[in-house]
């Protein structure tokens, strides 16, 4: 099978040929096998590119795997192989899931504990870039801040993958939802969600903004605040949040970590929660679990809907890696198998 292989620790933009790219393509590297009873083989359709994927290539991510390794999390596809005593799969169901790594290769091996049904009507590349963003943003809102209808979230990077996820479940909780972003393009598609008040992060002062809309709105301030940028932008935002109001800590798209007073903190009764999601996997699977079978729901019913705009072939990941790198991407970017592949203009 074709696999993407990273040899080496260094920058994916580099072109898989190349002899100092730290990726490259593994023509015939070994199918894996099914590993226990189990354990059920998924031939890959479609697999994500997230940002924490570009880190662990850099070496920057919290989580350094051995070398080589093949990178990927989430993924989609059809079921290839099952194990005798899995009953929850048969060959050939449409199937989605996530992975702590090996995803940007053309098959995987995992427990049928670990896969979800993609249901019938859902997109199969679609739900391949469901489970990391859509994840992480529905974990966030609804089981540590809690969100809950007729407050008011504001999300940073609002156009990125976890960021217009954020977005979207913002709405679908009923909250009243402000989106920051950069670039005509990126207002107008959260414009088309829905969001109830969009700033141009290029042209406009983001607090003054906020400020504004709350005024005109009557609302005292934010409750809940998205976080996936840090830096500058997130210190500024504690300006417009309300008492007893929750801070998600994302990431740090800036490349920026931001200080949060806790003398402020303190006064203002503010929950402040970190979020890294593939935690959930260890300590709560369960609610990992409970949190992906609900947004597949809603995605059958149209409640959310997943924004790709670039889609490439293995071959051409380093040209994936390009587009997060310059925040070219609106919403995610994609690996997709066995279909030729056509991307956005960059």
């Amino acid at each position: 099978m074709e696999a993407l292989v990273c040899r080496k620790l260094g920058d994916p933009t580099v072109t898989v040929e190349a002899d100092n790219s730290s990726i490259f393509v593994s023509k015939n590297h070994p199918i894996p096998q099914l590993n226990s009873p189990t354990s059920v083989r998924v031939r890959i359709k479609a697999t994500s590119l997230n940002f924490a994927n570009y880190l662990q290539i850099l070496g920057k991510y919290q989580e350094k795997p051995p070398l080589p390794f093949i990178p990927g999390s989430d993924f989609s596809g059809i079921v290839d192989s099952v194990g005798p005593k899995v009953t929850n799969f048969r060959v050939g169901d449409p199937v989605c899931s996530f992975a702590a790594l090996g995803s940007y290769a053309q098959y995987i091996v995992v427990d049928q504990n670990e896969l979800f049904r993609v249901p019938e009507g859902c997109d199969l590349v679609a739900a391949g870039a469901l489970a990391v963003a859509f994840g992480t943003s529905h974990v966030a809102l609804a089981h540590r801040a809690q969100l809950k209808s007729g407050q008011v979230l504001l999300v940073l990077g609002a156009a990125g993958g976890v960021g217009l996820a954020a977005v979207q479940i913002g709405k679908a909780c009923g909250a009243i939802v402000i989106a920051v972003a950069r670039g005509a393009e990126k207002v107008q598609l959260l414009k088309s969600l829905g969001v109830d008040h969009v700033v141009d992060l290029g042209n406009e002062n983001v607090i003054e903004s906020v400020k504004e809309f709350l005024k005109v709105r009557r609302l005292k301030g934010v409750d809940v605040l998205y976080d996936p940028v840090g830096g500058k932008l997130t210190k500024e935002s504690l300006k417009v949040l309300k008492w007893g109001a929750h801070i998600l800590i994302i990431g740090f798209a800036s490349g920026e970590i931001p200080v949060i007073p806790a003398n402020i903190a303190l006064v203002k009764n503010w929950t402040v929660h970190g979020l890294y999601w593939g935690s959930y996997k260890i300590h709560r699977p369960a609610v990992l679990e409970g949190s992906v079978k609900e947004l597949l729901s809603w995605l059958a019913k149209g409640l959310i809907s997943i924004h790709i705009s670039h889609s490439y072939s293995l071959s051409e990941a380093n040209l994936a890696f390009s587009a997060i790198k310059e925040r070219k991407v609106i919403g995610k970017v994609m690996l997709v198998f066995d279909e030729k592949t056509t991307r956005s203009k960059l």
